[in-house]
C-alpha cells in the first residue's frame, strides 16, 4: 500500500513565523530551494522525508505534530455549519478540505461568524422573556445567566467531562452505586438513608452524607456523585468558573452546582463508553438506562452533551417541561431554539406526553427555518415516594435533525420521505414567523397586523 502523503503547509508557516525567519532563511536551514518551500507551505507539494528530518534536527520540532492537525475536525464543523438552511448550497467536500488545510484561520473565522449568527437569532428569544416579565429588563437573572453559559458551550464542558471519565475509570465493580459508596467510605464519609431527608444533605463537621431513602437508586447514585464533585473537584470547578466570568456571586454559586451535576452525569455515563454504547444501541434510551444504572431522563440529558471535539456524537437537544408548558430544563447541541418565557409551541408532541405516562411519543417536525427533526417525548413525573405525597409532573423531549435518522432507533418505520409527515412547529408565538398557525396565541414581534371588522378567520387579526 502506498504511503500517505503529508501536507502540512499551515504548520510549516506557523513554525517559520514563530521563529521569525523569512522563507529564504527557512528554506536554507531545511536544505531545500525557496520555490520548493513555497509549494510545501501552500500545500502544492507534500512535506518530504528530508524536510521532516531537518525540522527535527535543526529546530527540535516534534514531527508527530505535523500529522495531528485539526483539519478534519474543521471540515466536519464546517459541514455541520453549512447544513444550516440559511445556506442554499454546500461547497464540495474537496473545497472544504482545501480551506481547512490552506486557510485554517479563515475556516475558524467562518465558524465563529456562524456561531455569532446563531447566537443573534437565539437572543431574539430573550425579547420574548423580557416582554413576559413584570418590569421587563434585558439584564439576565443569575439563573438565566447560568442557563445561557451551558447553552453557548453546546452543553459540553471538556475539562469537567474528562475529569469525570477519569474518576469513573478508577472505580471497581459494575454497580456504580456500590463503587461510589465504597469510594466515599474510603474517604471517611458515612452514608445514611433517611425517609424524611432531602435528596442530599452533607454535614461538613461529621462528614456524613444523608440521602432520601424514598428516591430511586439512580437518583441516589447521582447525588453521591454530585457530592464527590463538590468534595474532590473543587479546584477544577472554580477554575472553570473563573473563565466564565459570571456577573454575580449568585450566578457563580448556581453554576458551580450545575458543574457538579454535570460531573455526576458524566461519571455515571463516561464519555467514551457511553458514546460507543449509544451508537451500538442506536440511542435506545431504555437499553442505555439499564446498562448504566441511570434514569431515562439522565440518559437523555447525557446524549445532549456528547460534543467532544474529535469524538462528537449526534447533536441532540433535550428539554423538560411542566404541565403549564414552561420549559424547566433546556440543553441543545442543535440549531433548535427554545422558548425562554411562558409555554413552548402547543404543536410540539411533548405536551401530549402527560396523557400517555410510560410511553414514548414520536413526531416528525419542521421549524420555521426549514430544519427538520425527529422528536421523542415521554412523561418523567417524579413520585413523592409515599401515599399522599405531591407528585412533580414533568415531560421530557429529545430530538435531533432528521438527517441522523438512520442512527436513531426511534426513526424506524416513520415516513421520512413525505413532506406532509412533518408537522410545522415553532418556538414561541412571539418569535414564530408562521402567519397561518391555528394555535397562535399572540401576534409575532415586529409584525404589522390588519384588523378586519367584517371578516373573521381562525385569528381575530391578519399578520402582514
Amino acid at each position: 500500500m502506498a504511503a500517505t502523503k503529508l501536507y502540512a503547509g499551515a504548520k510549516l508557516r506557523d513554525l517559520r513565523t514563530r521563529l521569525g525567519l523569512t522563507q529564504k532563511d527557512f528554506a536554507a536551514k531545511l536544505g531545500v530551494s525557496l520555490p520548493y518551500l513555497n509549494q510545501m507551505e501552500n500545500n502544492n507539494r507534500p512535506v518530504s522525508t528530508t524536510v521532516v528530518l531537518a525540522l527535527a534536527q535543526e529546530f527540535g520540532f516534534d514531527v508527530t505534530e505535523l500529522g495531528q492537525g485539526d483539519s478534519e475536525r474543521l471540515v466536519t464543523d464546517m459541514r455541520e455549519a453549512l447544513a444550516d438552511p440559511v445556506f442554499t448550497e454546500t461547497p464540495p467536500l474537496a473545497d472544504l478540505r482545501l480551506s481547512a488545510a490552506n486557510a485554517p484561520a479563515l475556516a475558524r473565522a467562518f465558524l465563529e461568524l456562524h456561531r455569532a449568527y446563531r447566537q443573534t437569532h437565539e437572543r431574539l428569544a430573550s425579547l420574548d422573556e423580557a416582554l413576559g416579565r413584570e418590569g421587563a429588563q434585558l439584564q439576565p437573572s443569575p439563573w438565566e445567566e447560568v442557563r445561557d453559559f451551558f447553552h453557548y458551550c453546546d452543553n459540553y464542558i471538556d475539562a469537567v467531562d474528562r475529569a469525570a471519565e477519569h474518576f469513573a475509570q478508577g472505580l471497581s465493580g459494575a454497580d456504580i452505586r456500590s463503587a461510589v459508596t465504597a469510594r466515599l467510605r474510603d474517604q471517611g464519609i458515612g452514608i445514611r438513608l433517611e425517609r424524611d431527608a432531602p435528596l442530599r444533605r452533607f454535614d461538613t463537621e461529621t462528614r456524613s452524607l444523608t440521602l432520601s431513602a424514598l428516591s430511586p437508586p439512580e437518583t441516589q447514585s447521582f447525588q453521591m456523585l454530585v457530592q464527590v464533585a463538590l468534595l474532590n473537584q473543587d479546584a477544577l470547578l472554580d477554575a472553570t468558573l473563573d473563565l466564565a466570568r459570571f456577573q454575580s456571586d449568585a450566578a457563580r454559586a448556581i453554576a458551580k452546582l450545575g458543574l457538579a451535576n454535570y460531573f455526576a452525569g458524566a461519571a455515571m455515563m463516561p464519555y467514551g463508553t457511553f458514546l460507543a454504547a449509544a451508537r451500538e444501541t442506536r440511542h435506545d434510551l431504555e437499553l442505555l438506562a439499564a446498562r448504566f444504572g441511570a434514569s431515562i431522563e439522565q440518559v437523555s440529558h447525557r446524549l445532549s452533551t456528547l460534543q467532544r471535539p474529535g469524538a462528537k456524537g449526534i447533536p441532540f437537544f433535550f428539554a423538560r417541561v411542566d404541565q403549564a408548558g414552561t420549559i424547566t430544563k433546556r440543553h441543545s447541541a442543535t440549531r433548535l431554539q427554545f422558548a425562554r418565557f411562558g409555554g413552548a409551541c402547543p404543536l410540539w408532541n411533548v405536551h401530549r406526553a402527560f396523557e400517555t405516562p410510560g410511553r414514548f411519543l414520536r413526531q416528525l417536525a419542521e421549524t420555521p427555518d426549514g430544519a427538520r427533526y425527529i422528536l421523542l417525548a415521554r412523561d418523567v413525573s417524579k413520585s413523592g415516594g409515599h401515599f399522599g405525597a405531591p407528585v412533580r409532573r414533568f415531560a421530557m423531549a429529545l430530538g435531533c435533525e432528521v438527517r441522523h435518522a438512520q442512527s436513531v432507533v426511534y426513526a424506524d418505520g416513520m415516513d421520512l420521505g413525505r413532506d406532509g409527515a412533518f408537522e410545522p412547529i415553532g418556538i414561541s408565538c412571539r418569535i414564530c414567523e408562521r402567519t397561518a398557525c391555528h394555535q397562535r396565541s399572540v401576534p409575532p414581534l415586529e409584525r404589522r397586523l390588519t384588523i378586519r371588522p367584517n371578516s373573521r378567520g381562525v385569528l381575530p387579526y391578519e399578520v402582514d
